[in-house]
């Protein structure tokens, strides 16, 4: 069965991207950094409001993804609260110094999340060797890998991602970066069976007022009155092809 996950920033988009038809949300905060740890509210609302897979992303800060001690620590805590409240499965990724897997380190952290499957994130992207880091990942017990084929976005590591997919005897190969409608057969041509997409739009702020001259981010020419939210629309569209795409395998 082919699957689509959607990247949500929010609850609204969450519940927005449920609507739509996805078929699992990864849950995040801070999508300018590319995705952040979500607040304990955010996941307590994932809760109450969502009713298919919720993975949470586990990543203490931006950046790459060698932690110290004390930011390890964070993220031990923050796989406990997520197992404790319930999600099937959980996102996360670390790498050593020398961008390998950090295997120790995921092994303790394998453990603590007991039956939540575990996606490893696009810390894959920055590592060395692909292949010895899928052959690692598969030892570990992952569910998936979200990659984009170690390029800048999916559609340049197609060629990767497809030799990882039939390579892989464990993982999951979930394609991201530059999931959209226009490209999305092109992953599917080649045997990738999970995608992952923010299906976003621009969406304006409904404050009326708007403060000039102000700005709470460190880059002043961030337009604060406006955000990306899950495209519903955009959504349906995919699941529909990645639909058609079923039945014309079968």
């Amino acid at each position: 069965m082919v699957k689509l996950e959607v990247c949500c920033y929010g609850i609204d988009c969450a519940v927005n991207a449920q609507q739509a038809g996805a078929d699992r949300i990864e849950l995040c905060a801070a999508p300018k950094e590319g995705g952040l740890t979500p607040s304990a509210g955010m996941l307590q609302a994932a809760r109450e409001h969502l009713d298919i897979p919720v993975h949470p992303i586990v990543r203490p800060r931006g950046g790459d993804f060698c932690y110290s001690a004390r930011e390890f620590a964070t993220m031990k805590s923050d796989v406990a609260l997520i197992r404790e409240l319930g999600f099937p499965g959980v996102v996360l990724g670390m790498l050593d110094e020398d961008a390998y897997i950090d295997i120790n380190r995921m092994e303790e952290i394998m453990s603590l999340c007991g039956d939540m499957q575990v996606t490893f994130h696009r810390a894959f992207d920055l590592c060395h060797s692909p292949k010895r880091t899928l052959e690692t990942l598969t030892g570990l017990g992952v569910a998936r890998i979200l990659t984009s084929g170690q390029q800048q976005n999916a559609e340049n590591g197609i060629a990767l991602l497809k030799e990882l997919t039939e390579l892989s005897k464990g993982p999951i190969i979930m394609a991201g970066a530059g999931i959209r409608l226009s490209n999305l057969q092109k992953f599917l041509d080649v045997g990738i069976r999970e995608l992952h997409s923010s299906a976003s739009h621009l969406v304006s702020s409904p404050m009326r007022y708007r403060k000039a001259g102000v700005s709470m981010s460190s880059d002043v020419e961030t337009d604060e009155f406006s955000r990306q939210c899950v495209d519903g629309e955009m959504v349906e569209a995919m699941k529909s092809i990645m639909q058609m795409n079923v039945v014309r395998v079968a």
